[in-house]
């Protein structure tokens, strides 16, 4: 429990300032020049006690909502607009909501008992005077407390909300760096498996060449030596590295995502693979697919490469059948002067709402696979409501083994063109709290009319 909460005022100690104590003032006591009242020094007391209210409505609103209530019968009506003003600004401060009714329904009993009281000397006129302040504690007190504790219901509501969408937008930044990292590991998986290998083909053969040179050419087995322990002495420097950038539940080097049956990592990025991958989404119920192949050989690109097309394709054809399943989808794959550019797009989905959604996490790693190989990568909608997955990978990158990796400036990519953060007044924001607002505004309304015929009849 806050000191708000204890106290009935505002979180944080605002203090009221002067200024609206003396505007409130102002509208009581300047219309009293031109209209004169019967009680004159009555009217300015009621105008003094309306501005002292108004001043102590943050600090005291329990107060202020109790004491505002004997201004109600008063004389002086242009203090009526000042007393809708600390009802409303008071129990918007007051929480819970049932502590706000329990102060307007004092009021209302205070106001009952003034008027009963005053009653007793004029007994005839009374039951007049009770329906007249039953009408106006209606007006100036009820509806206006009751605008003020929507207004009240709707910022806790506007912090609580902020705070989920925060917690979204963190989630949504965590999976989308969990999905980095785990593309690392799958990356440095890689290099092990295709450097390992050629690594250990390196020390067998220095050993083989090592036992020949003893026999052969004595000189020459030193160097043969020397070349044999320093391959064994990378491929364990090789392991160490790695070892740092993959996860411990993947130590192993098992990739969940390889096990497509489309061969190997050396097999893949090649037509016979992509056409593959174009097969089993026709299989799998999805529309169709259109495969342009325009890059004249595989052989020179390399390994790293031709898993990126890989992956890019496959990552393009399941967002397919998740997100338009049954839409025509084109898959292009060509060799330009920069590189090679990897297209995967579809048509607007056949049926609304079959959207399996998820989360891009898919999208984030493709973007890291692709970042690491010196390449860009986008995904996004397209105006006639389809989707576009596509990549460029450079001409430095596909002749490479493990392509440059680009530099940071915080060692992390940004993030997918095809997820965003939500903002702070998405996930049912702007619904409650302009509902709530509206509603506070009509509920006012008849108040509002009331108090313009009152001071209209003030100035005749």
């Amino acid at each position: 429990m806050t000191h708000a909460d204890v106290t009935g005022g505002e979180p944080g100690g605002r203090r009221g300032t002067p200024a609206p104590a003396a505007l409130a003032a102002a509208l009581g006591l300047l219309p009293l020049l031109l209209v004169h009242p019967q009680h004159p020094v009555l009217a300015v007391l009621e105008a003094l006690w309306a501005a002292l209210l108004v001043a102590v409505r943050r600090d005291r609103p329990v107060a202020a909502v109790l004491c505002a209530a004997p201004l109600v019968m008063g004389g002086n009506v242009w203090t009526l607009p000042v007393i809708v003003l600390i009802v409303l600004s008071a129990t918007r401060r007051i929480a819970p909501t049932r502590r706000a009714w329990r102060a307007v329904g004092a009021a209302c009993g205070v106001l009952g008992v003034l008027t009963v009281a005053i009653g007793l000397f004029r007994w005839e006129q009374l039951p007049m005077d009770l329906a007249d302040n039953a009408i106006s504690a209606a007006l100036l007190l009820l509806l206006p407390a009751l605008s003020g504790t929507l207004l009240g219901r709707r910022r806790p509501l506007t912090g609580l909300l902020r705070e989920r969408n925060a917690y979204l937008e963190q989630t949504r930044t965590l999976t989308a760096e969990a999905a980095r990292l785990e593309e690392r590991t799958r990356i440095a998986g890689e290099m092990h498996d295709l450097l390992g290998h050629r690594l250990s083909l390196i020390s067998v053969h220095a050993g083989a060449l090592e036992l020949a040179a003893a026999r052969q050419a004595p000189p020459l087995a030193g160097q043969a030596e020397l070349l044999r322990t320093t391959a064994g002495t990378a491929m364990e420097e090789l392991r160490e590295i790695l070892g740092v950038l993959r996860r411990a539940e993947l130590a192993d080097g098992m990739d969940p995502t390889d096990g497509s049956g489309n061969g190997g990592a050396s097999e893949r990025g090649t037509r016979e693979d992509i056409a593959a991958l174009v097969t089993q989404s026709r299989q799998a119920g999805g529309g169709p697919v259109e495969l342009d192949w325009s890059v004249p050989g595989t052989a020179e690109m390399g390994a790293r490469a031709r898993q990126a097309i890989h992956r890019v394709v496959r990552e393009g054809l399941t967002n397919v059948l998740k997100h338009a399943s049954g839409a025509p989808a084109r898959v292009e794959v060509r060799r330009t002067d920069a590189g090679i550019e990897v297209d995967v797009t579809n048509g607007p989905p056949r049926e609304a709402g079959r959207s399996q959604g998820g989360t891009h996490s898919g999208l984030a790693g493709l973007h890291e696979r692709i970042s690491l190989l010196g390449g860009t990568f986008g995904a996004g909608p397209l105006p006639d409501g389809g989707f576009r997955v596509a990549a460029r990978l450079p001409t430095d990158a596909i002749g490479s083994v493990s392509g440059p990796l680009p530099e940071t400036s915080a060692g992390t990519p940004p993030p997918p063109r095809g997820a965003h953060a939500p903002l702070s007044t998405e996930v049912l924001t702007w619904p409650r709290v302009l509902g709530a607002g509206c509603a506070s505004v009509l509920v006012v309304l008849p108040t509002a009319g009331f108090l313009v015929v009152v001071l209209l009849a003030a100035l005749r």
